[in-house]
């Protein structure tokens, strides 16, 4: 089995028109969803093996912020600047890349594009689970989806479980 997790960066500050859209940091409740999500998972002893990671500041940010939460190990992060603004397909064919030993990845990114691959990628979901999903992708929000696969090659369209869908909202 296969756990793909699915973090869209958080609320990034736009006080400055001068900063370009890469470079942007976090607004201060951008920070505290941040944090507040990763207490989230640190609760739960969430441990992925790898940590794709997309190169904007918003999102190393956003990782830094949930992985500040964390005591003990750290996985390992890649920060990656194909995973910028790049597009659902172009996500998808980086996690069909994945190596097999890793079981469990978390992936950092932005939206549309995680909104578009978690709903590409769900088969299944607990009723009302992938409307939540259609409906808004919040800055800070985790998708979770389970792929019953030896390998992460055999992840495509449908075949995922969306298992969770978190946003910091309820989590406050």
């Amino acid at each position: 089995m296969k756990l793909l997790h699915l973090l869209r960066h958080a609320k990034s500050a736009w006080d400055d028109p001068g900063i370009a859209d890469h470079d942007r940091p976090l607004a201060p409740r951008g920070a505290r969803a941040a944090t507040l999500m990763g207490r989230h998972l640190a609760g739960r002893g969430f441990a992925p093996d790898l940590i794709l990671c997309s190169t904007a500041r918003r999102a190393a940010d956003t990782l830094d912020l949930v992985l500040a939460q964390f005591e003990g190990r750290r996985p390992p992060v890649e920060r990656e600047a194909g995973l910028y603004l790049c597009g659902d397909r172009a996500l998808l064919e980086r996690v069909r890349g994945l190596p097999a030993s890793a079981g469990s990845v978390l992936l950092v990114a932005h939206n549309p594009d995680l909104r578009n691959l978690t709903l590409a990628l769900a088969g299944t979901a607990s009723p009302g689970l992938v409307e939540r999903v259609a409906e808004k992708f919040p800055t800070a929000a985790l998708a979770t989806l389970a792929f019953d696969a030896e390998s992460w090659e055999e992840v495509s369209p449908g075949a995922g479980r969306l298992e969770e869908f978190v946003i910091p909202k309820n989590l406050a």
